[in-house]
């Protein structure tokens, strides 16, 4: 929901039920989604929260997660007193008074893991939040970071597409795996730059057009091919390509295939 946007709340309505008819019940925002789109702080969640007061009975369907911990300015701040104001003001927003995940959003060097780990700790004791995780983090901020937790995390978010491959080689695919944590892959797509030409393109719609799907079915289809299990973070706000989505589950990569993407987005052959 990044790019969540406007103040048509019924477009925006549209979008979440295309999600739903689609199969697609987890929805992934964040405080700070607003100002990349030209709107103030708040807005994407401001966004979902009159779309949930218009149709309550939304909220029951989805799997509802956000984000907190990134300050305009500052730019990071995962101290107690600023993260629990966050999540209070993302309920307000959302209008709920829970969210399945919240996800710390970016790592706050200034903050000691314990520290953040006993302010998560009181957000699910609260039944504010049900389980927590984290986003851009490193593996060893992870693992950091789980040390001091009584639970475990429920999720990493890397930026993870085609293009973008660098959870492959830093361990973080392999300490998900390790931890039991789910991949939420945000920026499936190269932040659209899939939709350009070039080897990783081609070898898409190569794997695409035998499946009569879309290229960019065919590269959530990639990510998924990991025994990681990433989720692709859908980015689309046109309900015709949200719905496109589930194509992904009619295709299947070979190793073979799978690995070629892999050499043709590094720009060299594996070993």
């Amino acid at each position: 929901m990044w790019r969540f946007a406007g103040d048509d709340v019924g477009a925006a309505r549209a979008r979440v039920e295309a999600a739903l008819e689609a199969g697609i019940d987890f929805f992934d925002t964040a405080d700070v989604y607003g100002p990349d789109n030209g709107e103030p702080f708040g807005a994407a969640e401001a966004l979902l929260g009159r779309v949930l007061a218009e149709a309550p009975g939304l909220r029951d369907r989805m799997v509802l997660a956000t984000k907190g911990g990134i300050v305009p300015g500052v730019p990071y701040d995962s101290g107690a007193a600023y993260l629990e104001s966050a999540l209070d003001a993302s309920l307000r927003r959302m209008r709920t008074d829970h969210v399945e995940l919240w996800q710390v959003h970016r790592p706050d060097m200034l903050t000691h893991p314990a520290d953040l780990a006993r302010t998560l700790e009181r957000m699910v004791v609260s039944g504010k939040v049900l389980s927590v995780g984290v986003s851009n983090f490193t593996p060893a901020q992870i693992r950091a970071l789980q040390a001091h937790l009584p639970f475990a995390l429920a999720t990493t978010q890397p930026q993870f597409s085609p293009l973008h491959t660098r959870p492959l080689w830093d361990g973080e695919l392999d300490l998900a795996m390790e931890l039991g944590l789910a991949v939420l892959a945000w920026s499936p797509l190269g932040g659209g730059r899939l939709s350009g030409e070039g080897a990783v393109a081609a070898l898409l719609d190569a794997k695409a057009a035998e499946a009569g799907v879309s290229r960019a079915a065919a590269a959530y289809a990639w990510i998924m091919a990991h025994p990681a299990r990433p989720v692709p973070i859908v980015g689309s706000q046109q309900p015709g390509r949200i719905r496109e989505a589930a194509d992904a589950f009619r295709l299947q990569w070979s190793r073979a295939e799978w690995y070629a993407v892999v050499e043709a987005s590094s720009g060299h052959r594996l070993p």
